[in-house]
């Protein structure tokens, strides 16, 4: 469960750097900072775009489109009852977007550890998972 948490929190730390309600985002530094730093934002948006390509790529290859959509899914769907039950409001945005960060986060962060998932689920090993 550690490892699973700690591949979702990257997941999270990876799209709250690239952007978010604050100040402290790449996309904010980056527009206010083209000029005087174009070289290390160039290498930072290299780091991130590598960052971002990994995790997609492992989900995509474990995962596959059809099951980020339906994580994507489950997690809107449980928004959505959060919301009907009152339990959660949408009235501030800043809020909402780091919502929407948590929520799209859990993509890449699921399809980075469907193996140790369905292992547990299943009882059944990937042929990654033999050595472990």
């Amino acid at each position: 469960m550690i490892r699973i948490t700690i591949r979702w929190l990257l997941a999270f730390i990876l799209l709250a750097a690239t952007y978010n309600p604050t100040s402290f985002n790449w996309v904010r530094w980056s527009v206010q900072n083209y000029i005087d730093q174009l070289p290390l934002i160039v290498l930072s948006s290299l780091i991130l775009l590598v960052g971002c390509i990994i995790y997609m790529r492992a989900t995509l290859r474990s995962i596959g489109p059809f099951g980020m959509a339906l994580v994507l899914a489950l997690v809107v769907a449980l928004l959505w009852v959060l919301y009907d039950f009152g339990w959660l409001s949408l009235q501030n945005q800043a809020m909402n977007l780091w919502l929407g960060l948590v929520t799209l986060s859990f993509v890449p962060g699921i399809g980075l550890s469907w193996s140790q998932i369905r292992r547990s689920l299943s009882g059944q090993a990937d042929m990654h998972d033999v050595d472990e």
